[in-house]
């Protein structure tokens, strides 16, 4: 075995390591693990291969990495201080405390060159396949002729950890599929779990099952030293088709005298004697956070080589944009998170009748969007046929078609749901996935993640209640929304007809600065008349007032529905009017729209004075308390369903009108 090393790569690699390992020991707090092995992979990638601007972290043609294993912050916050990017020697100092912007887990948005959220383990990986799908899809549609303005590479480096969890191998194996060859994933091979060896939970080769899954695989033996093997096979992984995995077999811990290969190093300082005496065994002993006047230098050298590249693309763009005005302005409205303009002017209106599913309207309004807005991708988990989620004027997305609209994802929910996260942290498109309502539970994870890191990721659900009928409680969702609704920073929207269907796919579309759920029914649902209730544009607001009372009644009661239940809620207000009941039916499609309406506007809705109040919708009750207060009333699910025709179901747990006119009568006396 050869290996090989310069003076300055062990230099630059060792600023790395003692940056690490003195900001975990500041903290008393962190994972020295990782960033002693893993240092030198990360060293030659971002000083020799990768393409960035410090001094520019949002430059579009920027290559992206991912630091999977979240754990090992203190390793990516080393890099990018070492780079130039804004993050002080003081940033350092304050790993993992209150406000600082190197918290103890990677975090998009609070500090600059961090390109995703990482931590939960899988995650990562996933969002870098995303990432690369939206390269590949931009590089399709904006490069043009002589102008090459997307090229680019997606970089992340994982644990063991990782590739244990059940996601990373469903978005490994999507990844081979679609052919993602500017996908490059460093595997820190250290055989080192937080409880031990790595043979205590996991035996299997990984290599053969990316092999399997049609990557390039290649084996560094010694990732401790041969710094020369690593810079060669990221230079294979540029220029192989495939996606490609470098495992780099490590020393986790590495230069530690009495922790290095042990499960000692993974998640505890080191200690300051053990620090002390790991800094003079890498040959780097000096004051806490010092670093050599030579590694400083390269490492700014490095981080400032992006900046001609940068010039030399702008110039490239700038010619692009000159030849190509249309796709310029597109460019421009993505890139400042906003849409071009127009991209909604085709939105269908439905007329009243006896009805759609709203998956159904959802499908003919998609078809709308997709289009009047070119940069607009989603896709399905095998369920297109049932989700009605398909772009049927456009052909399926994989490396050979780049500009194809839809992404088979295959069964695999979790791993759709952070792949959509990693296109939308990319930047340049709005994407969407669909599957059943029942199988958010898959997602959850990652619409989490969309949430907290402000996604403008688009999760479409279809068959949203025991109204799925024969399939059973299985398939029959009746704590999600209560579970969604839940999530800070998620918009769940549950429309009632077409129309209504219409208008939440254009408020999904239109934030592009959160995530929103969208779920539809399979059942069918009249499409109500405008004319004598509410306008549907007023969705927007969260609810509004479908339907009013009487004035000679005036409004003695108020029945709050969502989706299907606003057809019994009309029905039961109906007959109440006919007994002389003034019941207004409001339609509330969305909570948090609902939320974040000026006091006003929710009073007009919901009239303080009027305290009967009765929500119905085909879920469990949980939380409606917050829209009928203490003395009303809710008409829902609190137990799992049953197997039977969807009508039938519906009516043996007490979802209809009959119901909901008891429940009023039973508030007003």
């Amino acid at each position: 075995m050869t290996t090989s090393v310069t003076t300055l790569d062990l230099t630059c690699t060792n600023a790395v390591r003692t940056l690490a390992i003195d900001m975990i020991q500041k903290a008393n707090s962190g994972h020295p693990g990782l960033p002693l092995g893993a240092a030198p992979m990360a060293s030659v990638l971002w000083r020799k291969a990768m393409k960035f601007d410090a001094a520019d972290p949002s430059w579009p043609d920027r290559d992206r990495f991912v630091l999977s294993a979240g754990h090992g912050s203190s390793l990516l916050y080393a890099l990018l201080h070492l780079s130039g990017f804004e993050v002080s020697l003081d940033d350092l100092k304050s790993f993992r405390q209150w406000g600082s912007k190197t918290p103890g887990h990677p975090e998009f948005g609070e500090t600059a060159g961090v390109e995703c959220t990482t931590g939960p383990l899988g995650q990562g990986v996933t969002n870098a396949v995303g990432m690369a799908v939206a390269e590949t899809f931009l590089a399709g549609r904006y490069n043009r002729g002589d102008h090459t303005v997307v090229d680019h590479q997606t970089y992340a480096l994982v644990g063991d950890g990782d590739l244990m969890e059940g996601i990373a191998y469903e978005a490994v194996s999507l990844a081979g599929k679609l052919g993602l060859g500017k996908l490059t994933v460093l595997y820190d091979s250290n055989d080192i779990t937080l409880d031990g060896p790595l043979d205590l939970s996991f035996v299997e080769g990984v290599a053969p099952r990316f092999e399997a899954c049609g990557w390039q695989v290649i084996r560094i033996d010694d990732g401790d030293t041969d710094f020369d093997g690593i810079e060669a096979a990221l230079a294979s992984a540029k220029s192989d088709p495939r996606p490609t995995l470098i495992e780099v077999k490590t020393t986790i811990g590495y230069g530690s005298p009495n922790k290095a290969g042990t499960a000692a190093s993974h998640g505890s300082p080191l200690g300051a004697d053990e620090l002390t005496a790991t800094k003079a065994a890498l040959g780097a002993a000096g004051g806490d956070f010092e670093v050599a006047a030579e590694a400083t230098d390269a490492w700014r050298e490095a981080g400032a080589r992006g900046a001609a590249k940068n010039a030399a693309w702008k110039q490239t763009f700038q010619a692009w944009r000159a030849a190509n005005p249309g796709l310029a302005g597109e460019w421009d409205a993505m890139a400042a998170g906003e849409l071009p303009l127009g991209w909604d002017a085709e939105l269908p209106t439905f007329e009243a009748g006896p009805g759609l599913a709203t998956r159904e309207s959802s499908h003919k309004v998609l078809q709308a969007i997709a289009a009047g807005l070119a940069p607009f991708l989603g896709g399905d988990a095998d369920l297109s046929c049932s989700t009605k989620t398909a772009i049927v004027e456009s052909s399926d997305f994989s490396h050979a078609n780049p500009t194809g609209r839809n992404i088979r994802y295959g069964v695999r929910e979790h791993a759709m749901g952070a792949i959509a996260n990693g296109i939308a942290y990319h930047g340049g498109l709005v994407n969407f996935t669909g599957t059943f309502f029942v199988f958010a539970d898959y997602m959850r994870p990652a619409i989490r993640l969309a949430a907290m890191n402000k996604l403008g990721a688009i999760f479409v659900f279809t068959h949203d209640s025991v109204a799925v009928g024969e399939d059973g409680p299985t398939h029959q969702p009746v704590e999600h929304l209560a579970s969604l609704r839940s999530i800070p920073g998620l918009t769940v929207i549950r429309p009632g007809d077409a129309n209504e269907t219409r208008e939440a796919w254009r408020s999904a579309v239109a934030h592009r600065s959160s995530p929103t759920a969208l779920v539809f029914s399979r059942q069918k649902m009249a499409t109500l008349d405008r004319a004598e209730m509410g306008p549907a544009e007023d969705l927007a607001r969260g609810a509004y007032i479908l339907k009013d009372a009487p004035e000679s009644l005036g409004t003695q009661a108020i029945l709050i529905a969502t989706g299907s239940e606003i057809g019994c809620a009309l029905a039961a207000q109906e007959s109440l009017v006919a007994a002389g009941i003034g019941v207004r039916v409001v339609s509330m499609p969305s909570w948090e729209l609902f939320a974040e309406q000026p006091a006003a506007w929710r009073d007009k809705v919901l009239p303080p004075a009027v305290t009967a109040r009765v929500s119905m919708e085909a879920g469990t009750t949980f939380g409606w308390e917050r829209w009928i207060g203490s003395a009303g009333k809710a008409v829902g699910i609190d137990r799992f369903g049953a197997s039977a025709p969807g009508d039938l179901v519906l009516d043996q747990l007490g979802i209809n009108a009959p119901a909901a006119e008891a429940a009023i009568r039973d508030l007003l006396g």
